[in-house]
Formats: C-alpha cells, structure tokens, sequence
C-alpha cells in the first residue's frame, strides 16, 4: 500500500519544488560578499529568476519584470527583505508580495522583488548596493524584514561578529578552520608562524544571549543597516519604509486549522519552537516590534508592525502560513492589500 501524502505534500505542494533549488536542502549558489544568492535562469512553474537570480514579478496584462530586467524608463517600486520577500510558499510568481502589489494592490507603478532568502540585514542593504546600478527611477523601497536578525542573534556569541550572524554560518566556518588547518600542516615544517595558538579552540565563546540581549542586538544591527538605507533612499528619492514582518506566533495565539497540521508536521523534522524558543511568542514580537519602532523613528524612518494589524484583520480559521515564516497565495494577497491600505499605496 503506497504511503500517505504528508499534510505538507497534500497542503503545500510548491514547497517541494522550492525545495530543490531555493532552501538550505537544495541548491545554494556561494557568491563573494553576499554568501550566496538564488539560482539565475531558473525556469519553472513555480519559481523563475532572471541572469541574476531575482525573482520575477507580474503586472497587469501579463507584465513581467526583475532587478535584472526592469521595465523600461522607469519609475519602479521595491520590496526588499529576506525569504518571505522572495516568495517561498507561493504557488507561482504571480502570488509573490511584488507581484500582488503590482498587479492588484498598488498598480500605479511596476513593483520589483529585492528578496533574498535567508538573508540578514546586512546582506540584504549589500544586495542592494550591489545592482542598485541597474534600476531605473526608484519612488519607494518598502523593507519587509526583522525575523532573521532576531532568530540569528540565539546563535552563540562567537558567530556574531559585527554585523551579526548568517545562516549556513556554522558550514562557513568550518570550512574556514579546515582550510587554515590545512595550511598550518602544510607550513608547520618551514615556519613556526604556521602553528594553531595554543587554546586557540577554547576561547571561543559559546554563550547564548538572553532574551533583553537577543532583541537589542537585532534591533542595534537592523537600525544602523537601516540608516545605510535611508541614505541610499534619499540619493534615489525614493521613499523607505521599515515594515516588521508578520510571523505566525507573533499574529495570533492560535493558528487556522490547516496552519496547526503543517507546523506540528514541520516541528517532527525540525522543532522551530526549539530552535527560537521565547521569541515565538506575541509578548516577544510586540518588546521586538517597540524597540524597533524607536530605533527608526531615531533616524527618521517610517516604521510599521504588521503584525497586530494582520491579527485584527483575520478571521479565527483564515489560512495565511505555510510555516511560521512564508504565507500561502492567499496570505501573500492579504499582507500585499493590508500593506497597501497601511502605506497608503496605489
């Protein structure tokens, strides 16, 4: 007897195509300074990416378009952020945030998708420095970030430096000491410069930040990126806004019915209570939400919670998550219309 669907297979189908390409089980693309960045030239049904590896965008009448492939003349849109920016748990690239916005929500300029998965703040203002080059006009950039700097300040102390840790950062290292330990063999004959410190290895600190830590740290890394960003803003005119992501723990208490299948599902393969503890809470997300909102208004930059206004938005068994993280086609839609009605957008 063949076995069973799992509720992700049956629920969330296009997970298994982002699967193969675009998570950490797949296929990563390493790139010099930022890491690593999505497969470019990516044809599928559900994901398609340009020479670059953006994301494609939809508008009106079947309009398409990408950092690597803007419209012509401009002006353009962005949102920028990390993986729920990108689009994982959308069903094509017409469900994407960019693409709700463009072709339904605020359609009165071209909308371009400056995700990045699993990117942290750093990367993500690198990302844009990058190929800002390649835009025509930009008028707004809406930042739709916060969940990465937060879940990656749990990590130990020694992985932080200073712009905060990165995911795959625990690979990245290794492979780092494997490669000085390689040359520290191959010299340790010619030169006693070429030998490991003594105690080198125990001076790590392995600590965990608390709670009060984890937040300033995010919030300390986000706000100076943050500022990077208002003066590329500003050199562009564009407008910036710095909108707080929605994760599910901190929408609601309890999750929709197909939500609560999926993330117990999820949780036998990798516990993310575990894995970001008390921070998953909505008490958490609002110290989070506040700290923030104070570091951007000492900057002068808009700053938006998404968070409560999603949580007063849905209804008790409206399904908007495929993981506590990226949003069905139909959550894409509701956050892309709630961040339209918010920013005032057209």
């Amino acid at each position: 007897m063949p076995t069973p669907p799992s509720h992700r297979e049956r629920l969330t189908p296009q997970m298994l195509r982002y699967a193969e390409k675009f998570d950490d089980r797949g296929e990563i693309r390493w790139l010099p300074y930022l890491m690593y960045f999505h497969a470019a030239g990516h044809t599928s049904g559900t994901v398609n990416t340009d020479q670059l590896g953006f994301r494609f965008s939809e508008g009106p009448d079947g309009q398409r378009a990408s950092a690597g492939r803007p419209p012509a003349g401009g002006p353009v849109r962005l949102i920028a952020g990390s993986s729920t920016v990108f689009g994982i748990g959308a069903s094509a690239d017409a469900h994407t945030l960019a693409s709700r916005l463009w072709a339904k929500h605020a359609p009165s300029t071209p909308w371009l998708n400056f995700g990045g998965r699993s990117f942290n703040s750093a990367q993500e203002l690198l990302l844009f420095t990058f190929y800002r080059h390649l835009l025509p006009q930009v008028d707004e950039i809406v930042l739709f970030s916060g969940f990465n700097n937060l879940g990656l300040a749990r990590l130990p102390r020694w992985m932080q430096g200073d712009e905060g840790a990165f995911f795959n950062g625990h690979d990245y290292f290794a492979q780092v000491e494997a490669a000085k330990e390689q040359q520290r063999r191959a010299s340790s004959g010619r030169r006693l410069l070429g030998r490991r410190p003594a105690g080198q290895e125990s001076g790590r600190d392995e600590t965990v930040p608390d709670l009060e830590d984890q937040i300033a740290q995010a919030v300390d890394r986000t706000v100076r990126h943050l500022d990077n960003w208002k003066l590329l803003a500003r050199g562009t005119g564009a407008k910036l806004t710095y909108v707080l992501q929605p994760l599910a723990p901190w929408v609601r208490e309890r999750p929709a019915p197909q939500e609560k299948l999926l993330f117990d599902e999820l949780d036998g393969l990798a516990d993310f209570g575990k894995a970001y503890g008390d921070i998953c809470t909505i008490e958490s997300g609002r110290r989070y939400a506040d700290r923030l909102r104070e570091g951007c208004a000492g900057i002068g930059v808009d700053f938006v919670d998404l968070n409560p206004l999603l949580g007063e938005a849905l209804a008790a068994d409206e399904w908007l998550f495929v993981d506590r993280i990226h949003f069905t086609d139909e959550g894409h839609d509701t956050v892309a219309a709630l961040l339209s009605d918010v920013l005032g957008l057209n």
